[in-house]
């Protein structure tokens, strides 16, 4: 790759057009000709972290085979920078764009917290599991500053309320304290995202992100705490990651996760054409290849919306990769199995304690 015509440090590479905004009218902006004036960059690359005002915390998950009914985000867009993350789209929402805003402008949610508290102290609200981050890391570096999901948490122990976990960075260890006295009572799961063992290949594809081997570390240290964790094996790109399934199981599985899950990768909506662009840049020799072979994975396209098949995807290639995963666990992960999660305290806490007030 080319240094100098590339974005030092991000996944993305440009910022695509925004579906949303009509392009049609254009606007001004005076703080990008008062930069020209004056004869400074307009865009210096750094991170952005902005407060938003949202009403609820917690979504009802619709989609059927995403393994989750509930999900929050502290936190929208991320600064980890993954070039195949399916989250960026939802940065369109906000009026940003799916690249590089995505990774530099991040949508912080200081009330989650209290948010979170008024869903669970509703006599309505049912117990199941939440899933933090449905869309983008909790423990993502603006966690270290905001601690927005240490106090989710929190409240999650207080309410004894159910809780998983999607993260791929070591941060989540700092709140290890909430997460054993969750465990004494079965209401955490944990899903780390391991993506490849090797370092060149986890910097390209997730720049920002915690290393393998501190990623690994992390698995062990939860699990040797009583803390259930799954790894996600996700995305699997062909002839990027493809050939590591059984490598990265076994070393998981030796590191003490207790099950493994996987899906291949798919580009859905502006991430085809910033993935497009990122490999051309950084892998001009294979990058034809890898793109042809996912588009096989999903009929002729780089992305397929349909249910039941858009995650395992079809096809010779996609059959290769999810055979091996099946004889991964056969090999690695017999007698293993996830842990189902607790939704009983959480209404005898409510009978029990809510009623007082």
């Amino acid at each position: 790759m080319n240094s100098k015509t590339t974005v030092k440090g991000r996944g993305a590479q440009l910022n695509t057009p925004n579906r949303f905004l009509d392009l049609s009218h254009k606007t001004r902006n005076d703080f990008l000709e008062f930069c020209r004036k004056e004869g400074e960059q307009a865009d210096k690359n750094k991170t952005l972290y902005l407060e938003v005002f949202p009403k609820t915390i917690v979504n009802k998950v619709k989609s059927p085979d995403v393994g989750m009914s509930y999900s929050m985000n502290p936190y929208q867009g991320c600064e980890h920078g993954c070039i195949y993350c399916y989250a960026r789209n939802s940065h369109e929402f906000w009026g940003y764009s799916a690249g590089l805003d995505f990774e530099r402008r991040i949508l912080v949610k200081k009330k989650a917290p209290n948010l979170l508290e008024k869903l669970l102290k509703k006599k309505s609200w049912k117990a199941q599991p939440i899933v933090l981050s449905g869309n983008t890391d909790c423990y993502q570096p603006a966690e270290k500053q905001f601690q927005i999901t240490r106090q989710c948490l929190t409240v999650f122990l207080k309410y004894k309320h159910p809780v998983s976990i999607i993260t791929k960075n070591a941060l989540i260890l700092r709140d290890l304290d909430i997460l054993k006295a969750l465990a004494k009572d079965h209401l955490i799961s944990v899903n780390v995202s391991i993506t490849s063992l090797s370092e060149d290949t986890r910097r390209i594809l997730e720049p920002r992100t915690t290393t393998t081997i501190k990623r690994l570390e992390t698995v062990k240290v939860l699990s040797e705490n009583g803390i259930p964790v799954n790894v996600m094996l996700a995305p699997i790109i062909p002839s990027i990651n493809s050939h590591e399934i059984l490598a990265l199981a076994k070393t998981c599985s030796e590191h003490g996760a207790t099950s493994i899950a996987h899906t291949i990768v798919r580009l859905n909506g502006a991430i085809g054409e910033i993935f497009t662009d990122w490999i051309s840049k950084t892998m001009p020799d294979k990058a034809s290849k890898v793109l042809h072979q996912i588009e096989s994975c999903h009929g002729g396209t780089l992305n397929d919306s349909v249910y039941g098949k858009r995650m395992h995807g079809e096809g010779k290639i996609a059959k290769q990769i999810n055979d091996l995963v099946k004889l991964a666990r056969l090999k690695y992960f017999k007698g293993k199995s996830k842990t189902k999660l607790n939704t009983t305290l959480h209404e005898e806490y409510k009978n029990g304690q809510l009623k007082l007030f």
